[in-house]
């Protein structure tokens, strides 16, 4: 069982981290994740048989980081808007006193071209691997496992 406390920031740690996909704050992105963190964008059909490939796979905070300079000066896009909505995290497991959390969240994310209408880029769910630091809670990993194959043009920032 997690108190209250703790699961208020976990709430504030999804909400947050939404807020700062959707304002494109991207330097922000980084600080998210503890130094070892892993992000990972995986189809769910490899989800559920088990097999390794992802999408994207940044493993460590570095690469994260790596990731944003692109996004902001690298990558050639047409540029779009996006807006999470994300379901309320459900616990799997607590160890170590709560300083470690594993927990699950569905999403969608919604795409908005400057010129056009608002598409449903990518719906799944987060499987979450968070730990407690001095400055708050982190993600150890963000594993976002996405329903359909197919995804609209290519994947640009973060979901």
């Amino acid at each position: 069982m997690v108190d209250f406390k703790t699961y208020f920031e976990l709430l504030s740690l999804y909400s947050d981290y939404a807020m700062v996909c959707d304002s494109a704050e991207w330097e922000k992105w980084p600080d998210f994740f503890v130094e070892e963190g892993t992000y990972r964008l995986q189809p769910r059909e490899n989800f559920e048989q088990g097999l390794p490939l992802c999408l994207l796979a940044l493993e460590s905070q570095a690469m994260i980081k790596d990731r944003v300079y692109g996004v902001k000066e690298t990558l050639y896009h047409d540029p779009y808007y996006q807006r999470h909505i994300v379901g309320t995290p459900r616990i799997l497991s607590l160890e170590d006193n709560a300083n470690r959390i594993h927990s699950e969240a569905n999403y969608t994310v919604i795409r908005t071209k400057f010129d056009g209408d608002s598409t449903i880029l990518s719906v799944g769910f987060y499987r979450d691997q968070i730990v407690r630091t001095s400055g708050g809670l982190k993600f150890q990993s963000r594993l976002c496992v996405y329903d359909s194959e197919m995804i609209a043009n290519s994947i640009i920032y973060p979901i």
